[in-house]
């Protein structure tokens, strides 16, 4: 449910595809945004004006999603807009990642049809998108091998450990800084990760290639519901073209 309310939050900040109306009914395209965040806000209000059609459809919506204390009330009406928005059955995808790590998800439900809609290949989409999300953790299992990574680890261990008793699960933050520092961890990984990370960028070129060329789609496919939101808003108030 955790997810469901974070999409309802999003489904109150529909600012770019609902906010707005024009002077005219004629349909034009905005120019793609400039930075990075709004281009993933473009593509998350997108995605959700696509979820909440679909979930429209099967005469849902996020609201129905029952508050904690109407749980056991409404758990039926939670599970249908579970697997309405999420799947059912098994997961048809799965990725296992260089970490070993698996991830799955469904290709039926409201956000796999979204995701097909903006993206093109919603298959290709999510092994592209959980490979390229987790490149700076493959990075981090690399450097864990490396050997003078590992020694250091040890060292800070052995920093960071009483002298009468276990080490601690969480060490105080003062005394896990100053180990870091002294066992040259903190200087290691400032070394290694960078370099670990570039080398792993460079192995996942194609990926990183598809990944772009997939989200450059969906932006595509964004703006074009924007405009399309737009013309449909515009004509439901009644301006005058003129």
């Amino acid at each position: 449910m955790r997810l469901l309310r974070a999409l309802a939050a999003a489904a109150l900040a529909v600012l770019a595809l609902t906010g707005c109306s024009t002077a005219t009914a004629q349909r034009a395209v905005p120019p793609l945004p400039r930075t990075e965040r709004d281009r993933d806000d473009l593509i998350d209000t997108a995605q959700q004006v696509l979820v909440d059609r679909c979930l429209a459809r099967q005469g849902l919506t996020l609201q129905n999603a029952s508050a904690p204390q109407d749980r056991s009330a409404a758990a039926p009406q939670d599970r249908r807009l579970q697997g309405a928005l999420f799947g059912r059955g098994r997961p048809e995808l799965s990725v296992t990642l260089a970490t070993g790590y698996t991830v799955t998800a469904h290709t039926d439900g409201c956000l796999a049809a979204a995701e097909r809609d903006l993206y093109g290949d919603q298959r290709l989409w999510f092994h592209t998108r959980v490979v390229v999300n987790n490149l700076r953790a493959e990075a981090q299992q690399r450097m864990k091998r490396d050997p003078d990574y590992r020694a250091a680890t040890a060292r800070w261990t052995r920093c960071v450990t009483p002298a009468h008793g276990p080490r601690p699960g969480r060490p105080d933050p003062a005394v896990s800084t100053r180990c870091a520092r002294e066992s040259g961890l903190t200087r290691l990984r400032a070394r290694l990760e960078p370099a670990l990370l570039a080398r792993v960028r460079a192995e996942r070129h194609g990926q990183l290639t598809t990944y772009r060329q997939l989200r450059t789609r969906a932006l595509r496919r964004a703006a074009d519901l924007y405009a399309e939101r737009t013309v449909q808003i515009t004509l439901k108030k009644g301006s005058d073209p003129s």
